[in-house]
């Protein structure tokens, strides 16, 4: 499994929402198009929300902030 960055990703995301925005798309290729869409969806979800937990650790190593993040909510 190949690791792409979050704009690979992203960018791979835009394509598949143009693809569905065809009016001429077949059925069989628009839940494929909507289903690869849901993961990359995901993948980017899961980039992010690393990102941001790296980001509030350190900063809160480092005393630069007072606050807690709630991840169980997300």
């Amino acid at each position: 499994m190949e690791n792409k960055s979050f704009e690979e990703n992203l960018k791979e995301l835009e394509k598949l929402v143009r693809n569905l925005e065809d009016k001429n798309i077949s059925l069989e290729e628009a839940v494929k198009c909507y289903t690869d869409g849901l993961e990359l969806s995901k993948k980017c979800y899961d980039i992010l929300n690393t990102n941001e937990q790296l980001i509030v650790k350190k900063m809160t190593e480092s005393g630069l902030v007072d606050f807690n993040t709630d991840n169980e909510s997300r």
